[in-house]
């Protein structure tokens, strides 16, 4: 399943591509634990599902916040995706992110990467699989500067904490798989009121590369739908549900 990738791949940029916007940060304590299901629409069809998980894990001296989401869309893609997160400093720690897909163009039928920051590097290792049953191994090994993202941190987009109308923000991002530094940013839009499965809801429309989330404004902190900029797909909220705790 591609939907994660559409917004991970088109949201890095260069950093020389920025002009001045204003530094990117993230307030993971207002984020708390939940459980939320989006329904895939394409070009107006049903196309699949993703279940978005926040838990909360309490340690001795700080906290972490743990972040899953498994999808699928149909006919054949699947995809399943782990971040972990200081939730006190919203340093990366840790991200596992696994998607099985099919394309007549390509041989590759399995991507993944299973990442961890220590001590200011960024290693482990990505696996590509392909037709003939083949496993690539590729080892990852690079510093990794302080205060530098992942990509993966567009799924905390209702967690930005310094954003207003017209703002353009940015703060440097790794790409987990294409293993460089870049650029994640947002440009917000004007809020709006939008209507989605489960409900209607004040929202801030934030677009980062080709592809546009809707975070709430008011009650909880969270991503309430995703389109890309032409409107063809889309993820929108349709539930919500107590969380189901994640393996250690």
């Amino acid at each position: 399943m591609r939907w994660l990738c559409f917004l991970l791949l088109a949201s890095p940029r260069p950093l020389a591509a920025q002009a001045s916007p204003k530094p990117l940060r993230f307030d993971l304590e207002g984020l708390t634990a939940k459980r939320d299901s989006f329904v895939f629409f394409l070009r107006g069809a049903e196309r699949g599902y993703a279940v978005w998980q926040y838990e909360i894990r309490p340690l001795e001296m700080t906290q972490q916040i743990v972040y899953t989401a498994r999808s699928e869309f149909r006919p054949v893609e699947q995809e399943s995706l782990r971040v972990v997160l200081n939730r006190l400093t919203g340093e990366p720690i840790a991200t596992f992110h696994h998607i099985d897909l099919f394309s007549p163009a390509s041989d590759t039928i399995m991507v993944e990467h299973d990442l961890e920051v220590k001590r200011g590097e960024i290693g482990g290792r990505r696996r590509v699989g392909t037709r003939n049953g083949d496993v690539k191994i590729i080892p990852v090994g690079r510093p990794l500067p302080r205060g530098t993202v992942l990509s993966d941190y567009i799924f905390i987009a209702a967690a930005v904490a310094n954003v207003a109308p017209g703002d353009s923000l940015a703060t440097p991002a790794y790409s987990e798989f294409g293993d460089s530094i870049g650029v994640l940013s947002f440009v917000a839009e004007a809020p709006v009121t939008i209507q989605v499965p489960a409900g209607r809801f004040d929202v801030l429309p934030l677009v980062s590369g080709g592809f546009r989330v809707f975070a709430a404004r008011t009650g909880p902190r969270r991503v309430v739908k995703g389109e890309t900029l032409d409107g063809a797909f889309s993820f929108q909220l349709a539930g919500t549900g107590p969380v189901v705790p994640s393996p250690e």
